[in-house]
């Protein structure tokens, strides 16, 4: 018989945690999708319905498709408005780039430093037309 470790538990118990932390961000995510497709669902499909209905037999209103077409923009507006709600990490980057949005400890990014954050190059030495070319 081999003797059992006695940090086997704890790693098991460790494995457990993990596990459930896991699932708790897997669900959290899978109710956000959940929601922004529902509702992405629900404003824009009855649009798409008429406007294929409107093309076959020219039978739709013109004030009903109408409404329906500002339900869709309504659905539009919300989005900035349901991303931070649901996901810390769009809060986090919003944060950053809002001034309205920024904590008052949080530094204001630079304009130089934002666009080397987004030519996804770091510095380098100054480089010539000459020796691109």
């Amino acid at each position: 018989q081999v003797p059992r470790a006695p940090s086997q538990p704890l790693a098991s118990s460790e494995s457990r945690r993990f596990s459930n932390k896991h699932s708790k961000k897997a669900l959290k995510a899978s109710l956000t999708l959940g929601i922004l497709l529902g509702m992405f669902f629900v404003a824009w499909l009855p649009f798409f319905v008429t406007n294929v209905a409107q093309a076959v037999c020219g039978c739709v209103p013109a004030g009903f498709f109408d409404v329906l077409t500002w339900l869709g923009y309504c659905n539009s507006t919300m989005n900035p408005i349901i991303y931070p709600l649901f996901m810390r990490d769009f809060k986090r980057a919003m944060g950053k780039f809002l001034p309205c949005c920024r904590r008052a400890g949080e530094p204001r990014p630079s304009a130089i430093s934002l666009s080397m954050r987004n030519s996804n190059s770091g510095p380098r030495a100054a480089t010539s037309l000459k020796n691109v070319l």
